[in-house]
């Protein structure tokens, strides 16, 4: 089964970046030293942290659910992150496609 992890995290400007990735450890890695693998956000706003990511066995559904967060508020990512739950979301996706990792 292949893995997709959706994630958030912290910039030090406090803006939060949302991506896929298939492995987390690398992905952090590559916005942490601003790799040239690393997302053009993250070359212009310093990593701080991982907040949260979620995970989910399809391509498909990481992108569906990367595409959701993208569009929320700030203020919603950040309800995403401290709730640890994806319920703000429940209207427009199935959130038990997705599983909270860390």
């Amino acid at each position: 089964m292949n893995k997709y992890y959706i994630y958030i995290i912290r910039c030090s400007d406090n803006s939060l970046y949302t991506g896929i990735t298939t492995d987390i450890d690398r992905r952090m890695m590559e916005h942490k030293t601003k790799s040239k693998l690393g997302a053009k956000y993250t070359k212009n706003h310093d990593f701080l942290r991982l907040e949260i990511y979620f995970m989910t066995s399809s391509r498909s559904l990481a992108s569906k659910l990367e595409y959701h967060i993208k569009r929320l508020s700030k203020v919603d990512k950040e309800k995403i992150i401290t709730s640890e739950s994806l319920n703000i979301l429940s209207d427009k996706l199935d959130i038990n496609n997705y599983v909270k990792v860390g």
